[in-house]
């Protein structure tokens, strides 16, 4: 779910704004970037600076501009000092020149950007009656917009799923009462239509795992599913997965511990309170009884709420508005306290509830009303403690 965002620490455009209290998407986005500190170069970025002002001899010709990435700094010097810059200004470098455009959409500098082993999260929001995403980067403080969606207008006003794996953002919803999956890709900036999964569904769960992502259970028509699908960023296919242990739909995932989860859920009109998980090496689904028994449901509620940081888990319950932490040996939730956004009124939907690097981030109405237009979207990040009792929320804006 995302909304349009006004941030009090950035200075927002105009044509950001959309229809207060909207349906939205949000997406979590990881990129490596900063200087790489491998086997070939132990020289601080200074010290490169200053090595390679000296190593200029007055003599030599200067590189011509479509060839040389920064006049009077070596290739090696000048990939270091683009590798901070950040990813929402990639776009304004694919404009210089042909070398910066080909290093950009072959890859090249992201993984320089990779080599740290540092993240640069990024939240991409997509409103109601807008055609367009924005992605926020709250490292950089920075807002980038992307190119319009060319979907048939139809997909804009159905449910949507949404996740990221590689460089790829998908997007599962129904286009012209056929099911539609859209891909943007974001080494080129640009959409593209499909893969279209192996079985078409809404309402199922899934999660970035790394390598690949999986999706399971959800809906086909009226036929509640069991099936796994994996996906490849690589080469851009479905491969099936074994069933889970359980039929579901309005589930949700995760990935923890080098497994991905599937936890809650509806199996027709029953509330699932089981969890599983998928064994990546085994290939096998273990089903986990009672994993979701703290967390109050209802019908009408959202899927859960769920999010990992540094391995743990943690979920926002919406009918108390309280954000818990799970607890692996005890099977059991552990309670941080009151989220400063209001879910209870709404039932969890119109909410939005992510991890975002090494913090949670959460979008809703604060207010005691179920109409979020007179109040506004507010969003609020904190670094959780799963040995804490309550969680330190940062305001960063309303909209």
């Amino acid at each position: 779910h995302t909304y349009k965002v006004a941030n009090n620490w950035h200075q927002v455009p105009d044509n950001v704004e959309s229809a207060s209290g909207c349906r939205a998407l949000v997406w979590r986005t990881r990129w490596g970037h900063g200087i790489p500190n491998g086997t070939e170069s132990s020289l601080t970025l200074e010290e490169h600076l200053v090595t390679s002002s000296r190593a200029m001899n007055p003599n030599d010709e200067p590189q011509d501009a479509d060839y040389s990435y920064i006049p009077l700094f070596s290739d090696e010097v000048a990939l270091l000092i683009i590798a901070r810059i950040p990813r929402s200004d990639h776009p304004k470098l694919c404009c210089i020149n042909t070398r910066y455009l080909t290093l950009i959409e072959s890859g090249e500098l992201s993984k320089i950007r990779r080599e740290n082993r540092q993240i640069e999260a990024s939240v991409i929001m997509l409103a109601s009656g807008e055609h367009h995403c924005w992605e926020y980067s709250p490292h950089f403080e920075s807002w980038r917009k992307l190119p319009v969606l060319p979907c048939e207008p139809s997909f804009y006003d159905g449910d949507k799923e949404s996740f990221s794996v590689g460089y790829s953002l998908l997007i599962s919803g129904r286009e012209n009462g056929l099911s539609s999956v859209w891909r943007y890709e974001f080494l080129t900036n640009s959409w593209h239509r499909g893969p279209s999964m192996i079985t078409s569904r809404c309402l199922f769960a899934s999660a970035n795992c790394g390598d690949v992502a999986y999706v399971a259970g959800g809906l086909m028509n009226k036929t509640i599913l069991d099936s796994a699908e994996q996906y490849d960023p690589v080469d851009k296919s479905w491969k099936p997965l074994p069933n889970m242990r359980r039929r579901r739909q309005r589930c949700s995932g995760c990935f923890m511990d080098n497994k991905f989860y599937v936890i809650g859920g509806m199996d027709d009109d029953k509330i699932l309170t089981c969890g599983e998980f998928y064994d990546r090496e085994k290939r096998t689904w273990h089903l986990i009884p009672g994993m979701f028994n703290a967390m109050s449901s209802s019908i009408s509620q959202s899927p859960p709420f769920l999010a990992v940081v540094d391995n743990e888990l943690y979920a926002l319950e919406p009918t108390s508005s309280r954000l818990k932490v799970y607890l692996k040996i005890s099977n059991s939730w552990k309670d941080l306290g009151v989220v400063p956004v209001r879910t209870n009124y709404t039932r969890g939907w119109g909410v939005a509830f992510k991890s975002l690097g090494d913090r949670l981030i959460i979008l809703g109405a604060v207010g005691n009303s179920e109409d979020n237009q007179s109040q506004g979207i507010s969003i609020f990040t904190c670094r959780p403690d799963p040995n804490a009792t309550d969680c330190q929320w940062d305001f960063h804006g309303r909209t």
